[in-house]
């Protein structure tokens, strides 16, 4: 019981687990009960509802769908961190930036990088890449970086757009980079930093379930990071989201998943080039048809490991390089 004196019952907990796995995708144990009963008591008592099972009504009923959201909200962990997994970040630095440097001199890519960071949490994730690409291959030697950003959680997202955060989190981003790119909050921010107006002009951020039968995402991406959120995911859920996510990967493209994930069960799919780093099947993949949204001449054109710039690619390169030179605010 949480104070206030709202008690979960096992019944109303078990009708909470359907709820939230069918909305979610997250198996939630037994052992997960004070959890719910501790994130979502306080929402029940602001709703001035007397029992779970009013709260579960509520969800279920007529106009839920908006209180279902908030729900989520409560329920998921958004936990993260500047420049999480390191041995992730030095790969992206000293093996595929290279790469993409080397294929675009070649001609055999435009000096184009499309990133997904699925489960982006408060934004630290996409806004490291961010920092990692706009350094490495920066706008004024004619590189366009768009990076997606998508989370279940409205509130996540909120912090996330918004691109700041407590000043304690300067210890988390190298030297360089926090100079590069990183304002320091002043008299009314003071304690605070702030993404810089370059990087946040190459971040975009969405609302998105990955337990839904689809994603309206667009791609294909050159790197997809999904870490550390398909661990609350039961196997079936699980391989379903890793298929959907395959869907929006370039075949020359790579997956990166968190160090307690695996994929197993997708070993015909995917192979291991480095821990917790996969790249797909690339035969399996070119005979895979059009991606989502995808025509067949861009699919032919994917297959040979070309891709094309979509439309608007020329506006948003000339705008990366007027804002690399303006001040920042």
């Amino acid at each position: 019981m949480v104070p206030g004196g709202v008690g979960l019952s096992d019944q109303e907990f078990a009708l909470f687990q359907k709820l939230i796995y069918r909305e979610a995708g997250i198996h939630l144990p037994d052992s997960k009960k004070p959890l719910v009963l501790r994130r979502l008591g306080g929402r029940v008592r602001e709703l001035n509802l007397k029992s779970f099972i009013a709260y579960y009504r509520m969800l279920k009923g007529e106009g839920g769908e908006k209180e279902r959201v908030c729900m989520l909200d409560r329920i998921t962990t958004n936990e993260t961190h500047f420049f999480r997994e390191p041995r992730q970040f030095a790969y992206l630095e000293e093996e595929l930036v290279p790469e993409w440097k080397r294929a675009a001199d070649a001609k055999e890519r435009p000096r184009q990088v499309r990133v997904w960071s699925a489960a982006c949490s408060t934004g630290e994730e996409p806004y490291s890449l961010a920092m990692v690409l706009l350094h490495h291959l920066p706008p004024g030697a004619g590189w366009q970086i768009d990076i997606l950003a998508t989370d279940i959680s409205t509130r996540a997202l909120a912090t996330a757009q918004a691109a700041v955060w407590p000043i304690e989190k300067i210890r988390e981003i190298p030297e360089g980079y926090l100079k590069e790119f990183m304002l320091r909050g002043k008299r009314s921010q003071l304690g605070r930093i702030k993404a810089g107006r370059l990087l946040r002009s190459v971040v975009r951020f969405q609302r998105l379930n990955l337990h839904d039968e689809s994603y309206s995402v667009g791609g294909p991406f050159d790197l997809i990071l999904c870490r550390n959120v398909l661990i609350y995911f039961d196997p079936k859920s699980k391989v379903a989201a890793l298929q959907r996510l395959l869907q929006h990967l370039s075949p020359d493209g790579y997956l990166f998943v968190g160090h307690a994930e695996s994929l197993s069960n997708l070993s015909q799919q995917v192979r291991l080039v480095a821990p917790t780093i996969y790249r797909p099947d690339m035969a399996r993949r070119r005979d895979a048809g059009p991606l989502p949204g995808e025509d067949a001449p861009t699919a032919r054109l994917r297959s040979q490991r070309r891709r094309l710039p979509t439309r608007g690619d020329a506006p948003i390169q000339s705008e990366h390089a007027r804002l690399r030179k303006a001040p920042d605010r």
